[in-house]
């Protein structure tokens, strides 16, 4: 389905219902990198996941404070729920990967950097765009989490808990009922339809700044596939000949 394109004169169906098709192509795309193509085939490179566990990181707590700072707002604060927040859950991953001293040893990448620096700049000119990050981002994560948590820990020899507090919403028992709540909560902003198509345009770009942060690591990724491929090869001639 291609991109929707939504013009004020249109009638709205519903700002989920929007941003769900509106963002099919950009969703397909990010889907379709090699990073997330290999990762849902349970190619996971331990060092790369962990690069991708620190730019969520950043980008997380930037995403994180800013909804905090406008949870009063009169519309980006209806989508106030911190329940959804992952910074913790990925200070405890961090913790994993890097030991207890993981604050001196990560930095942002180039991508996660910009992605940043987008995300408070949206804030401080037109805050009501968070919308966009935050659908793409949480709805993204209750949607698949469970099955992308599973393929880390198989792929990783990870035991239940460890690496993977990102995937876990504890304080959530229900993704589909919460996720029908989050849906309804869009739909009840009061927006106009030139505000829809400017956070459907914006939950675009939300994807494009993930895929730039896939790109970056998708060179690590394709050392892992040659260094699986070269020790396939040479289990193969180890093997006695009959």
């Amino acid at each position: 389905m291609s991109e929707a394109t939504l013009s004020p004169t249109q009638p709205i169906q519903g700002l989920a219902y929007q941003l769900k098709v509106g963002t099919q192509k950009a969703h397909t795309m990010a889907e379709s990198t090699s990073f997330v193509t290999s990762f849902l085939k349970g190619i996971v490179d331990r060092q790369s996941y962990a690069k991708l566990v620190t730019n969520f990181y950043y980008v997380y707590s930037t995403l994180e404070a800013e909804l905090t700072r406008h949870q009063h707002h009169p519309i980006l604060g209806k989508l106030y729920y911190p329940e959804l927040w992952r910074r913790d859950a990925l200070e405890q991953d961090l913790a994993y990967y890097y030991g207890a001293d993981w604050q001196a040893k990560i930095q942002p990448s180039t991508a996660c950097a910009k992605y940043m620096h987008h995300l408070k700049q949206t804030s401080e000119q037109q805050p009501i765009l968070l919308i966009a990050h935050a659908y793409t981002r949480y709805m993204g994560d209750l949607s698949g989490g469970q099955i992308l948590k599973k393929i880390a820990k198989q792929a990783m020899n990870l035991t239940d808990g460890q690496g993977t507090a990102f995937y876990d919403f504890e304080e959530i028992k229900n993704h589909g009922e919460f996720k029908k709540q989050y849906r309804a909560a869009l739909d009840n902003l009061d927006l106009d339809p030139e505000t829809t198509a400017q956070v459907v345009s914006e939950a675009n770009q939300a994807f494009h700044l993930n895929m730039e942060l896939f790109h970056e690591l998708e060179g690590n990724w394709l050392l892992t596939l040659g260094k699986m491929a070269w020790h396939g090869i040479a289990r193969k001639f180890a093997q006695p000949k009959a």
